[in-house]
């Protein structure tokens, strides 16, 4: 196997930024977006997030396009939530961007951090606009 150390922080938004991500349909994304990972040699360095996004520190192999990883890991994650929660008051869904920015490995704690903290950043208006977004506007 190739020697690697790839590190990126992923962000994206429910449909419409609809704040649908309640404590158990979390712990639903939370597993999927680790098991996906986890199916594809990634490593979740940290995931959590609020009412209407998630923030993910992950490494993957090289050989796995990025634009590959985030799909796989969004589509089995609202396919799961679906699944769990047939009754929503909505079908569960993920906007079509993302935000995914590369760092390097001395980053890591501080991304990891971040992550960690979304909840604590967004309560306190302590966000970090760059980290934050999931689209070039």
């Amino acid at each position: 196997m190739p020697y690697w150390k790839c590190f990126y922080h992923a962000i994206w938004s429910t449909k419409y930024r609809e704040p649908m991500i309640t404590t158990a349909l979390e712990k639903v994304i939370f597993e999927a977006v680790r098991a996906k990972s986890h199916s594809m040699n990634g490593i979740i360095h940290a995931v959590n997030g609020v009412a209407d996004h998630i923030h993910i520190a992950v490494s993957f192999p090289p050989h796995i396009p990025a634009a590959e990883w985030v799909r796989s890991v969004k589509g089995l994650s609202a396919h799961n939530v679906n699944d769990a929660f047939p009754n929503l008051n909505s079908h569960f869904s993920w906007q079509r961007g993302y935000g995914l920015i590369t760092f390097g490995e001395k980053a890591l704690p501080t991304i990891v951090a971040y992550v960690e903290q979304q909840k604590s950043h967004h309560a306190n208006n302590t966000t970090n606009a760059y980290f934050e977004q999931t689209d070039d506007n």
